[in-house]
């Protein structure tokens, strides 16, 4: 990954975090000759991710805090299942170097390149579209390995998406999200109606969970993966950069890229039922689901507001006899 500024080490964070490797250097010997160095990441009680060495070679230590939640185990066995698919070619995940799950820790290559997201940014405008097709690629690769469709259930969904909303601290979004919701209600039936795909996803698909070097794409952050409907984590991608307003394809859809979706719609090779139903409904859900907080620049509200405004739109011509390809 393209060179950080370390965070500045809290004591007590990094006291935890030692303990914590000296206690997975008792399950996995390899531990005890690890050098950990700068600390990139730290989400207080959950995870912190650390820069070092291991064997000589530069890698990337994950430690899971709360290791009694199985997520560690859950990662390491996700990057065993997909390592074997995707350690060659320009469609990869990081090498899986060791881990103690049962203390929290996992091991893994240090990956060169840059940030999808801040790559974006960087390029000019009309460059951006042309990473859609190969990060739409990098997600169908990992999901065509355990792919089944299965009954709907987006009620579960819609609870989520309205918890999250009552937190909306803006007046003027959370206006906007009761009638997102109302359009998510709406669709419930017809989504029932058939079943959607689901498959063992990433769980937070964002373009910075994907490093470029080159044409080569890696996926990182693999520790949410799990069973879900694959529209979920599309979704997540197309909305990450929705909300901030970020062009690609100068087409805007559902208040996305037009040129996203249609990408990914390609490389799932979607259906009708998907594209018009499943995808808006879990773009209604991923707008809802991301709370602002008060401590946002308010051109980040006004974005999200934009955002919010072409999605309604977009939702109230969708479903059946309104959709138009």
């Amino acid at each position: 990954m393209s060179a950080r500024q370390p965070l500045l080490p809290d004591l007590d964070v990094m006291q935890q975090i030692m303990a914590r490797l000296a206690t997975a250097a008792r399950e996995e010997p390899r531990l005890a000759g690890a050098v950990p160095s700068d600390l990139i990441r730290h989400v207080k009680g959950k995870r912190a991710i650390l820069r070092g060495q291991i064997d000589g070679r530069s890698a990337i230590f994950r430690v899971h805090l709360d290791a009694e939640r199985g997520d560690a185990q859950r990662e390491w066995d996700e990057m065993q299942r997909l390592w074997p698919h995707m350690s060659q070619g320009d469609l990869r995940i990081p090498e899986p170097i060791c881990a103690a799950p049962a203390s929290g820790v996992i091991v893994q290559e240090e990956v060169r390149g840059t940030p999808l997201m801040t790559l974006l940014y960087e390029l000019k405008e009309t460059e951006r579209a042309a990473y859609l097709p190969p990060a739409a690629a990098w997600l169908r690769t990992t999901t065509k390995l355990s792919e089944a469709w299965e009954p709907a259930r987006p009620q579960r969904w819609i609870a989520r998406a309205a918890s999250a909303s009552a937190q909306q601290p803006f007046e003027q979004l959370q206006r906007l999200e009761s009638q997102i919701l109302t359009q998510m209600e709406r669709l419930a039936p017809e989504i029932e109606a058939a079943p959607w795909r689901t498959a063992i996803c990433h769980g937070d698909y964002h373009p910075n969970n994907l490093i470029a070097d080159g044409a080569r794409l890696t996926g990182i952050d693999l520790g949410g993966s799990r069973r879900m409907p694959v529209a979920k984590d599309i979704a997540r991608f197309a909305m990450h950069m929705g909300r901030r307003r970020l062009r690609l394809s100068g087409r805007t859809q559902y208040g996305v890229d037009a040129g996203c979706l249609a990408a990914f719609a390609r490389a799932f090779e979607m259906d009708t039922t998907e594209r018009t139903c499943a995808l808006p409904f879990f773009l209604a859900f991923e707008a809802l689901i991301r709370v602002e907080t008060t401590a946002l620049p308010p051109a980040r509200i006004r974005r999200a507001e934009k955002t919010y405004h072409a999605l309604l739109q977009d939702l109230k011509k969708t479903g059946a006899g309104r959709a138009s390809d």
